[in-house]
């Protein structure tokens, strides 16, 4: 899903207000929304809403007020967006996480949804051997602003942003059981077989599965080393995952 934002659709900034105490404000505003609407319901997720600004992510010149729209933002002519915030915290909350864990991203984006990853699975935890999030990005521009947007937040000792193709995983093309989620925030015509591949037994994998216009949220769980359980969540619109086990670029 594309949003090219007008400028008489902008929220008003009250003079009474700063941009910053605007920003707070709307953030604090979008978290109760998501709330009320029973959207968002575990307190790890509100916890990471709240601490990680989705303002730091928008494209530069992007309008900052646009940040805690419910809608997803463009990011410049690169044809991808950041996902809306009802979606990423539906994805969220089906992807049970704590402290810890070892993440996979499939299409980093500008970085966002890996930096809430990231305040999550990095919570209480002062010195990580090695990066907790791992979010791999085809393309290069993008995968330069990600890394860039993950730095300036000081989350670069936890997650990592790598450039290549994710449909093969990471490393590309690895059989070895790595990670205990892995989340594909674009949309595939079917689940990448290195993906499962790489998922630890007893963990979660999510992949939006189906065409270019329209795919459904699709839970897997590894239930044994060839085993897997698959259901289907909720309707959504990404936009197409590329790679070698994706949709033709």
């Amino acid at each position: 899903m594309v949003l090219k934002v007008k400028l008489t659709d902008l929220p008003p900034v009250s003079p009474e207000k700063s941009l910053d105490e605007f920003l707070s404000s709307s953030r604090l505003d979008l978290v109760r929304s998501l709330k009320s609407e029973g959207i968002l319901n575990s307190k790890i997720i509100e916890d990471a809403l709240l601490h990680v600004p989705r303002e730091e992510f928008l494209w530069p010149g992007t309008p900052k007020s646009v940040a805690y729209l419910d809608e997803p933002v463009l990011l410049d002519e690169t044809g991808q967006t950041i996902s809306a915030p009802h979606m990423i915290v539906m994805m969220l909350e089906e992807f049970q996480l704590s402290p810890g864990l070892k993440v996979l991203e499939i299409g980093a984006g500008s970085g966002y949804n890996a930096a809430l990853i990231t305040h999550m699975v990095s919570k209480g935890i002062s010195k990580a051997a090695e990066p907790l999030v791992v979010t791999i990005e085809r393309n290069s521009v993008l995968a330069k602003f990600a890394r860039n947007n993950i730095e300036r937040l000081h989350l670069a000792g936890y997650c990592q942003v790598v450039e290549g193709d994710g449909s093969l995983g990471y490393p590309q093309e690895s059989d070895q059981e790595l990670y205990d989620r892995i989340m594909v925030t674009a949309g595939a015509p079917r689940i990448p077989a290195f993906l499962k591949k790489q998922l630890k037994t007893g963990e979660i994998l999510e992949v939006p599965v189906g065409g270019d216009g329209y795919q459904q949220l699709t839970i897997v769980k590894r239930t044994t080393r060839k085993e897997f359980d698959q259901r289907r969540s909720v309707d959504c619109v990404f936009v197409p995952l590329i790679g070698a086990d994706a949709n033709p670029a």
